[in-house]
This record gives structure tokens, C-alpha cells and sequence, in this order.
């Protein structure tokens, strides 16, 4: 997740196209390996290039329709124009002024001729789309409304006496300083973690090497008897699961009577380079743990999201193996967000991340230490240039402004480091999609068999999800052995998670039965309008056994408060 990232639709967060499509892996290995290879293809351009020589009559028409539909923009006849969903030609003088409507209309031309010529090739499906992405991202970078040509900058230009040409440079040699050299797309010093962001009222009850332990302050007379563990993922900080008051998911399940606790993880460095799926498999086992102890109970549910949710499932397969029979494993339930545990795919996505691409990535990781969050950033932005290089591009140096506050844009540029080990298991464990195979994963000690997680499992996606696709993550629910509920969000992978009650946007699909493929069940099930928080909170109260009065402090004897949240792990660089 960058975690990346942004997402959705519905909720108002940017982007989120259906058509865009990424995932955890291609991140990972793109961000080791820089990308700017989405530009170049490789092996993949001179296949084209054999393939263009095999095909002059292919050639030669797409060539010919070019030409006729360019005669045709000289002449004022010609019918090209945006979609309906492209914003760059929103500006009344694209159409109104016979010159611009020219420029755009030869460039819709040709782009469409060139992104056609690459599809009537019969290349390799891998090479194909390896080579539309870079194809489509080159179209992107060439769109006239990202030059001075474009109107509203040219207005800008004019109002400002120029200042916004001189605002806007400086813009970009702020950004090209240092990494991420995207766009900002939000300004520096509009939140502030702990203030604006990360507010819900708890302390950190235990520290680790590798995490914080934050329990929250009950906000109700009374409490459920166990408690929920919430797992988040090791890309960007924890808080996007406690992002604004009205807007966190904390929050509102504190406010429904749940003891809350969530880990905080460690920004690593080179020093922790080795931990991988056992240390932080470890660590949420010791987190159960707590989280029960401190609230006297058998178990803690457990919620992970995204590569959290990786994590969550591999610990509950640990500790479900390990229980001895008729025993407790400490974990109540196993809650999924966004999460792909299965990830098989032969689309756009696998066509990027291949064996020798991910040792590669490997090898970039291990020889730094670590993968560096800010260029698993950068990575995420060119997965969609339109909405966030170019858009940003326009607003920040073509118009001189700043980028607006939005407060899961400050979440996402709050990045963090990713350890080479973790970085190398997740990559592997992707590429050859080994959590769908029983023992195809060992970790700590155990052969994972997800089968045997026999739990009640509450899982959800989002229809729009660029990151994790919900039937990804509807086919890697069909790998638990347990009675699951499969939740489907009309949001994206953010949004998905940040989807409070209130939206009249919001909806939802969702079933108890996940025996039919992804496409079946998306006919079947039943939609519900607004947010799937309180679908969550009230499948969970039933799971949590009885009230009991709220802790008048957090902690216990054994596990003192340290300190207020957000903690201190989260502050740190």
C-alpha cells in the first residue's frame, strides 16, 4: 500500500480508475529498480520492431489513417476528441480556439495510432503489455496540456505578469532536490501527525525493536470482552487507519464499544536489513499476545491490511498449526483488507514482474539494506501519470500553485523503508504465488497451509482497487479454511479502508458464501448502501463475547503506558 497509496472513487480521493492496475509486487520490484524502465522496454521495443517489419500491410494502414485523420484536423473536419472521463481538455478554448483544437486533436490522432499499432502486433502477451505501458506513459508525457500551450496556463502567465511561471519553476526545483522527484501533491507543513492526523485518544503500551504497540482509551462505559488487533502495512505509517477524527477507522470502533490496540511498526534502516516474514510474523504474535493479556482475555481478534494483512494471515496460520489440539490459538478472527493472498494473474500487472526482474529488485534491496519508501512512491505516481504526475505537473509548475490539502495525500507521502529481507520474501512469495500452495511458504518453523486457518474470516476489497484486485483478494479468501464474509466496496485501495459512515456515495457488496468464482458472486450478492464499518463492527461484536466495564487506565501491571499516541515510531524520519 502506498502504499501506498492513494485510492477510490466514491469517498473523493483522487483517481482510481477501473482501468488502472497494479500490485504489491510490481511496486516492490519497480521501486528497487527505478521506474524509468516503465519507459523502456527492453528486449520487448526490438520484438516490436522485428514484429513492425513482418507487418508492412499492418504498417502501412494504421500509417494511412494516421495521415488521413491528421489532413483531416488541418481542414476543421475532423471528429476526434476527448473522453468524457479526461480532464486535461476541460478548458472551453481546446475546443473554441480553431489552433488548440488542432494541436489536441492531431495528438489524440496520434497517440490513438501509436497505442493501435502496438495492439495489432502479435507479440507475446508479456511483451505486449510491457509495451503498452511504456507506449501509453510516453502519450501521457506528450499531451499538449502539459506544456505552456496549454490555456489556462497561458492565463495564469498573464494575470500573475508572469509569476506564476517563476512560482512554479521554483515548484520544481523544490521537487527535483530530493526523492520523491514527483510533483508534491500536497504541501509539506499541512498536517501534523498527532495533531491534525493520528488524534484518537491511547499510549504505547510496549515497545520493540520493531514495533509500538498503541492501546486506545475506551470511549464507552462499557467494553467487549476481547479485544481487535490491528495489523497495518509495513509501506507508509500506521495512521491511515487513525487519519482524521470522522475519518478512522480506530475511532469508530472505539466508539462501538471495541478495545482497540494497533502496531506501529519500526522505520527500519540498513541495522535491520535481515528481518523478514519470521521476525515481523513474530512480532504480531507477540502483539496478540499483549493485546489479550492486558485486557484478561483468551484471545484478540486480529485485522490486517494490505501486506499487514499478508503478515495477519501468516501469523494466524502459525498459530493455528501450533495450537495443540482442543488448544487456543489467541486469535479470535482474522479480518482482511485490500489483501492479496492469492496472486496469480497472466494481465497487464504480471507482465511487469518476472523471476529474473524480481531477483534483480532483490539484489537492488540487499545491497542498500533496505527499499527506500520514497521510491516506492515515485513508483506509484508513474502507475498513473494522468492523475498523479501530470496533474500535479500542470497545477504545481504550469500554474504556479500550491497542491490542496488532502489529508490521505499527507499519508501518502509520509513514507517509510521497507527491510531487504521482508522485501525479498514478499517479492518471492508473489512472483511464484506460493501462499496458494500448502508449505510453499515456511515461517517460523511451520509450513503455512491456509486451509488450516480455520477462523471466521472478514475480508474486503474494493472494486476499484489499482493495487490489490478485488478478485485477487476474492480468490485468496477461498484459500481459508474457515466460515468467511466477503465484503466488496464500490471505493478504491484507500478509500476502501478510509470509508466512514456518512457518504452517500458509499456501498457495498457483500455474502457469507465465497464457493463461486469472483464474477458469479459479484451477481449474487447482496448491495448495501453506505460504509461497511458498521457491517465490521457488528460482525465482530458478535464474536467478542460479553460487555465488561472499560479499563479505567490503559496497560496493566505487566505492560506499563510509555508514552501518548501515536507514539513514537511513527515521528521518526
Amino acid at each position: 500500500m502506498t502504499g501506498g497509496t492513494t485510492g477510490g472513487t466514491a469517498d473523493g480521493v483522487p483517481g482510481d480508475p477501473p482501468e488502472a492496475a497494479a500490485a504489491l509486487d510490481m511496486l516492490l520490484t519497480q521501486a528497487a529498480l527505478g521506474p524509468l524502465r516503465r519507459f523502456f522496454p527492453g528486449r520487448a521495443a526490438l520484438r516490436l520492431a522485428w514484429a513492425l517489419a513482418g507487418q508492412p500491410g499492418l504498417v502501412a494502414s494504421r500509417a494511412g489513417g494516421l495521415t488521413a485523420e491528421l489532413a483531416r484536423v488541418i481542414g476543421g473536419s475532423s471528429g476526434v476528441a476527448p473522453g468524457k472521463r479526461d480532464r486535461r481538455f476541460a478548458d472551453p478554448a481546446w475546443t473554441g480556439n480553431p489552433v488548440l483544437r488542432r494541436v489536441m486533436q492531431a495528438y489524440l490522432a496520434s497517440g490513438d495510432a501509436a497505442l493501435g499499432l502496438v495492439n495489432d502486433m502479435p507479440l507475446d502477451w508479456r511483451d505486449a503489455e510491457r509495451l503498452r505501458f511504456a507506449m501509453s506513459n510516453l502519450v501521457d508525457a506528450l499531451a499538449p496540456s502539459n506544456s505552456v500551450l496549454s490555456p489556462e496556463a497561458v492565463k495564469a502567465a498573464l494575470d500573475s505578469g508572469g509569476g506564476s511561471l517563476l512560482t512554479g519553476a521554483r515548484h520544481l526545483l523544490n521537487d527535483l532536490a530530493s526523492a520523491p522527484r514527483v510533483p508534491a501533491m500536497v504541501p509539506p507543513d499541512a498536517y501534523t501527525v498527532g495533531t491534525d492526523l493520528a488524534t484518537t485518544p491511547g499510549a504505547v503500551v510496549l515497545r520493540t525493536p520493531s514495533f509500538e504497540l498503541i492501546q486506545y482509551r475506551p470511549a464507552t462505559e462499557t467494553v467487549r470482552e476481547l479485544p481487535v488487533l490491528i495489523v497495518p502495512p509495513t509501506i507508509n505509517k500506521y495512521y491511515v487507519l487513525d487519519l482524521a477524527p470522522g475519518r478512522s477507522l480506530v475511532e469508530y470502533l472505539v466508539s462501538q464499544g471495541q478495545q482497540v490496540f494497533v502496531m506501529s511498526w519500526r522505520n527500519p534502516d540498513k541495522r535491520h536489513a535481515s528481518w523478514g516474514f519470521d521476525e515481523y510474523t513474530r512480532a504480531i504474535i507477540e502483539a496478540v499476545d499483549t493485546a489479550a493479556d492486558i485486557c484478561g482475555a483468551a484471545a484478540a481478534h486480529l485485522l490486517g491490511g494490505c501486506s499487514g494483512g499478508i503478515l495477519a494471515s501468516l501469523a494466524a496460520a502459525v498459530r493455528t498449526a501450533g495450537a495443540a489440539p482442543g488448544g487456543q490459538p489467541r486469535i479470535a478472527s482474522l479480518g482482511l483488507l485490500v489483501t492479496m493472498l492469492d496472486q496469480s494473474r497472466t494481465d497487464a500487472v504480471g507482465a511487469l514482474v518476472d523471476e529474473p526482474i524480481a531477483e534483480a529488485a532483490i539484489a537492488a534491496s540487499a545491497r542498500k539494506g533496505y527499499l527506500d519508501g520514497r521510491k516506492l512512491a515515485e513508483v506509484f505516481a508513474w502507475l498513473r501519470p494522468q492523475d498523479l504526475i501530470w496533474n500535479y505537473w500542470v497545477n504545481n509548475y504550469l500554474l504556479g500553485r500550491e497542491p490542496a490539502r488532502f489529508d490521505i495525500l499527507a499519508w501518502n507521502a509520509d513514507t517509510t523503508r521497507m527491510t531487504a529481507g521482508l522485501h525479498r520474501d514478499f517479492v518471492r512469495a508473489a512472483v511464484s504465488n506460493s501462499l496458494t500452495t500448502p508449505g510453499g511458504v515456511t515461517v517460523l518453523g511451520t509450513e503455512i497451509d491456509l486451509a488450516q486457518v480455520d477462523l471466521d474470516s472478514y475480508v474486503v476489497a474494493g472494486v476499484a482497487d489499482h493495487i490489490c484486485p478485488w478478485q485477487s483478494c476474492y480468490r485468496g479468501s477461498q484459500l481459508l479454511g474457515g466460515k468467511t464474509r466477503f465484503v466488496l466496496s464500490t471505493s478504491g485501495h484507500i478509500a476502501a479502508l478510509v470509508n466512514p459512515p456518512g457518504s452517500k456515495k458509499a456501498s457495498y457488496q457483500v455474502s457469507d458464501d465465497v464457493t463461486a468464482d469472483a464474477p458469479a458472486w459479484q451477481q449474487s450478492a447482496a448491495t448495501e448502501q453506505g460504509s461497511w464499518w458498521p457491517d465490521y463492527a457488528s460482525w465482530l461484536a458478535a464474536r467478542s463475547g460479553g460487555l465488561v466495564p472499560a479499563p479505567a487506565s490503559l496497560g496493566s501491571d505487566r505492560f506499563h503506558a510509555i508514552e501518548a499516541a501515536p507514539g513514537g515510531y511513527v515521528r521518526a524520519a
